[in-house]
């Protein structure tokens, strides 16, 4: 039996077939899962391209912008009326303002880091609270995280709402242990996405250092290794891992290194 075979899963993030959410859609399926895919409905479309893609019949596409609590109800009575319970929860959702990103932290209006952390960090817990009676138990529930532990060139707010993703997937993991339900994160090294690319203009520095400092060495085309680690933390190999922080970034973030030096008006 495939690790995954039997297994329901939700599935956040994916707008195009570079979103790293693709590549673990694609694996999950691969591996024997059944995936339904979520997406906010001005993004409606792109996803429904993209879930053509990955398996015939193409995956369910449901809608949910996180900042929306309608949606949240909807979404939880969609998926009972399918489903009727759930193995699993990716959360691959982040968005910071242009402002609350590149390099003039200090500059950041407040509504904009407000944005930010509720988009990114705040989501995690409401996407949970929502799901949280449909959730067998032994099911699992991985988000999708960028080192916090640093400060990254440009990266400002979002680095911000990722450090507070951490501590949300903690008191998660805490809460929902008793009821034998997994919460995890993985911090990946940077993939280039369209957020990556049009979002993030530190990118393209953060990137090359990781391709020539981490000891694996690092692909910022292939998420592949990512959604094999997202995979077994929705299996049942991974039954005694939550509250963790599972790196797949290559090794970089256990190097000790120069630091990577932004050029000017990046930080």
């Amino acid at each position: 039996m495939s690790m995954l075979s039997g297994k329901r899963l939700l599935i956040t993030g994916v707008l195009t077939r570079h979103s790293i959410a693709y590549s673990i859609a694609e694996e999950a399926i691969r591996h024997g899962a059944e995936v339904v895919l979520t997406s906010p409905a001005r993004a409606r479309r792109l996803t429904e391209r993209c879930a053509r893609h990955l398996s015939a019949p193409a995956p369910e596409v449901l809608d949910l912008d996180v900042t929306n609590e309608e949606d949240f109800e909807r979404l939880r009575g969609e998926i009972e009326r399918r489903w009727g319970s759930l193995s699993g929860v990716l959360h691959a959702i982040a968005y910071a303002p242009p402002d609350a990103l590149g390099g003039d932290f200090l500059g950041t209006p407040a509504t904009s880091a407000v944005d930010a952390f509720r988009v990114s960090a705040v989501s995690y817990q409401s996407l949970v609270a929502c799901l949280s009676p449909l959730l067998q138990p032994g099911a699992s529930i991985v988000g999708l995280d960028f080192d916090a532990s640093r400060a990254w060139p440009a990266y400002d707010w979002m680095g911000v709402a990722k450090a507070s993703l951490e501590s949300v997937n903690r008191y998660l993991a805490r809460d929902l242990g008793p009821r034998d339900i997994r919460v995890n994160l993985v911090a990946a090294g940077p993939i280039k996405t369209a957020s990556s690319g049009g979002g993030f203009k530190g990118f393209g520095i953060v990137a090359e250092g990781w391709k020539e400092w981490a000891p694996l060495r690092w692909d910022a085309d292939d998420a592949g290794p990512i959604a094999g680690a997202v995979c077994f933390l929705f299996s049942d190999w991974s039954r005694a891992i939550t509250g963790e922080i599972l790196h797949v970034d290559g090794g970089f973030h256990a190097m000790a290194l120069p630091a990577i030096e932004p050029p000017d008006g990046l930080g």
